[in-house]
């Protein structure tokens, strides 16, 4: 390792907190955000909902335990929850080459030189989240060996198009079609389908769905602003007029709220963690949940036939939304969360409930 500093992320107010290189050699810009997962790097770096962010991990320990290889199991990378990585940087406190874990296959720092991501160690990770807890997520720059860049905001591009497949892709052979819209997919949600019975069919995030047969729609996860989704929220109020079952996971709660007519609204800093608690409506339950987002639905502008479904127990935000006679459920938090937990995983068995009740009236 460097013995002297080498790197540093400069916050847009001028902040600035200098580090040690142990990724790829580029100077980067986006949104820096925080997550306070203990473990889940290799899944949380593979999160297609993390696009153009700059991800400071909170839990001081990174790397220990390296990177899975690219072992396949259903069509699908079994470690990882996409086929790249999408953060735009790392940061994190501390960091070791001598990683050791039995399906362990390179380092993190290996890794990030594999897709040009930059990262950094030696960061006071807990003084910066205060700061983002504080003022709020911002915008920052890694600058590596003095290059500097301007600084970017992602939310301004459609980044949903950036992670979204191209062409229609099909999964499984099982009773069940379920049409699954991906704005940034999360692979964990293909392999929850898969396991109950379904056929699963992937189409990009603007393909005119309602065109096709099938006896489930689901919109998945995904990163930025819901509001840059104008053609998949078009094809979502069409299919809002039938009574085919709906499930919306983070990304796709925003997107059928909007389609059914309700507002959605940028938060402080996000939720991003494993650790966050719910409660679902007019209930005692509560459920720890893993999320990732930076926008939230306004449950003021919900129309008259819906209703919020869970509530988060820190700020009382919105977490999930349904119908009031129609069989369509939305969840802003991650049930097939991967490496959990999975306290809400029963909702996708709810969702194929609905679909196979569906499909044999």
């Amino acid at each position: 390792m460097n013995n002297s500093p080498d790197i540093k992320l400069i916050l847009e107010d001028g902040k600035s907190f200098e580090g040690f290189s142990f990724g790829y050699a580029k100077s980067v810009s986006g949104e820096v955000v925080f997550n306070t997962a203990m473990t889940g790097y290799p899944e949380s770096l593979t999160d297609p909902s993390y696009k153009g962010q700059i991800l400071t991990l909170t839990y001081p320990i990174i790397g220990n335990y390296g990177v899975p290889g690219n072992v396949l199991e259903d069509e699908l990378l079994k470690f990882f929850e996409s086929y790249a990585l999408h953060i735009a940087g790392l940061v994190i406190s501390d960091y070791t080459d001598d990683y050791s874990h039995w399906n362990s296959n390179k380092s993190l720092g290996e890794w990030l030189k594999e897709f040009e991501i930059p990262g950094l160690f030696g960061v006071d990770t807990r003084a910066l989240t205060k700061v983002l807890r504080e003022k709020g997520t911002m915008l920052g720059k890694i600058i590596v060996s003095n290059h500097d860049v301007d600084f970017y905001d992602p939310n301004k591009d459609n980044l949903v198009k950036q992670v979204s497949i191209q062409e229609k892709k099909v999964y499984g052979n099982g009773q069940y079609r379920i049409l699954l819209v991906d704005c940034g997919v999360k692979y964990n949600i293909i392999r929850n389908l898969l396991k109950r019975d379904t056929t699963v069919i992937l189409v990009p995030w603007d393909y005119d769905f309602t065109k096709e047969k099938y006896d489930g729609l689901f919109i998945s996860n995904g990163p930025g602003d819901p509001k840059k989704c104008d053609v998949t929220i078009r094809h979502l109020q069409k299919a809002l007029s039938d009574s085919i079952p709906i499930y919306g996971i983070c990304l796709g709660n925003q997107l059928l709220a909007l389609a059914a007519g309700a507002d959605t609204y940028k938060l402080k800093y996000g939720h991003r963690s494993h650790n966050q608690p719910v409660i679902l409506q007019d209930s005692n339950k509560a459920y720890i949940t893993s999320q990732n987002h930076g926008f939230a639905i306004d449950n003021n502008t919900l129309p008259a036939d819906w209703e919020p479904l869970f509530t988060n127990l820190n700020d009382n935000t919105n977490e999930g939304m349904r119908h009031k006679t129609k069989p369509f459920f939305s969840t802003q938090f991650h049930p097939e969360a991967s490496s959990g937990p999975t306290d809400t995983e029963y909702l996708f068995d709810q969702f194929i409930d609905m679909v196979a009740k569906n499909h044999h009236e």
